[in-house]
């Protein structure tokens, strides 16, 4: 495995352990993949991921899987003689075609994040959070059965416009410009499904309205460190 692929894979596990640890995620469902920059003449998209069914606190920068699809031909493929990537690798492929500023991506089955999704709902602008994930609402992608190109293809619809998509029926992912930055906004989604759900107690939550929405997205672009320049 050449250096910087083993960097990125030991920032996989990193991240991985991490979610563990932190409850977002139960057992060993979940996965974690990062894309890997292309210096071939071919036009190839590979990314890092997680194998399939393997325990976090196993993992071995070895045992993360290169998965390399040719663009041109549309044909994907790995190392078979390793181990085999996560079962939800077509998604994560589809959220890399679709977003080409997302580098890393995160899927879980956190607590309130899937109860959300499993109400079939998608997040509202209860919050102006919720512009993080890149828009005015964080998009439900219909039920599709885990590892399936109908899933994918509602995943790769969810990502042309946002950073984040609840999956009915199943989960969270995120996607961002490096792992960091996408577990980050894993953990910001999370809260915010925890606190839409405890609204939803309180009986129908009031919105933020589209130009309140607009705004916040706009601010959003030159808020944080900025190059040359500090934000508070």
């Amino acid at each position: 495995m050449p250096k910087e692929q083993k960097k990125l894979a030991k920032e996989i596990i990193k991240n991985s352990l991490y979610m563990k640890a932190k409850g977002l995620t139960p057992g060993h469902s979940g996965n974690i993949s990062a894309r890997v920059p292309n210096d071939n003449e071919v036009e190839t998209l590979s990314f890092l991921i997680t194998p399939t069914g393997m325990p976090y606190e196993d993992l071995k920068p070895k045992d993360i899987v290169l998965v390399t699809h040719n663009e041109t031909t549309g044909e994907t493929s790995w190392d078979e003689k390793g181990l085999a990537p996560s079962s939800e690798w077509q998604f994560h492929l589809s959220a890399y075609q679709a977003n080409s500023a997302v580098n890393a991506l995160v899927h879980t089955h956190s607590n309130f994040a899937t109860t959300i999704a499993c109400a079939n709902l998608e997040i509202p602008p209860f919050h102006y959070m919720v512009a993080a994930a890149g828009g005015k609402i964080i998009p439900l992608v219909p039920y599709a059965i885990f590892g399936s190109k109908k899933l994918s293809d509602g995943v790769a619809k969810a990502f042309k416009n946002y950073k984040a998509c609840l999956m009915a029926h199943h989960g969270l992912l995120t996607g961002e410009k490096n792992l960091a930055k996408a577990m980050e906004l894993t953990e910001i989604v999370e809260d915010l499904a925890k606190q839409f759900w405890a609204l939803k107690q309180l009986g129908e939550p009031a919105l933020l309205s589209d130009r309140q929405m607009n705004d916040v997205i706009k601010k959003f672009q030159t808020y944080g460190q900025q190059k040359g320049q500090e934000n508070n």
